[in-house]
């Protein structure tokens, strides 16, 4: 569960952003989407349009918008252009995803009905 939040490798502006506090919940699950974290912490650190964002990003409006909105996940080709734009690389912003993908997962699948193979 997401109690604070750091990141790593960042600008200095955005460490700023970041630090370490508590973090947000609107989900009935542990961890936050990374849109949301778009929207609330870093977009608005930058100090710059949604219109700005998308097109230093080489992505659409729409595109910004529906992962904002959280319509939208974090493919490879986006955290890329997102770990270039913020300065802390790909990689947490797949990291970001994939716990959220996860978390859900957790919440909306049943798997009581699927033995556990052990080997003997």
């Amino acid at each position: 569960m997401w109690t604070s939040r750091t990141i790593t490798n960042a600008s200095p502006s955005l460490a700023n952003t970041y630090g370490t506090g508590l973090m947000k919940k609107h989900h009935a699950f542990s961890e936050t989407h990374p849109g949301e974290i778009l929207r609330e912490d870093v977009l608005p650190a930058f100090g710059k349009s949604k219109t700005e964002i998308s097109s230093l990003l080489g992505i659409s409006r729409q595109t910004l918008y529906d992962i904002l909105a959280e319509r939208q996940g974090i493919t490879a080709e986006m955290a890329v252009r997102l770990g270039k734009l913020c300065g802390n690389g790909p990689d947490f912003w797949l990291a970001l995803q994939s716990k959220f993908d996860l978390s859900l997962a957790k919440t909306t699948v049943n798997a009581d009905a699927i033995p556990t193979l052990v080997e003997v």
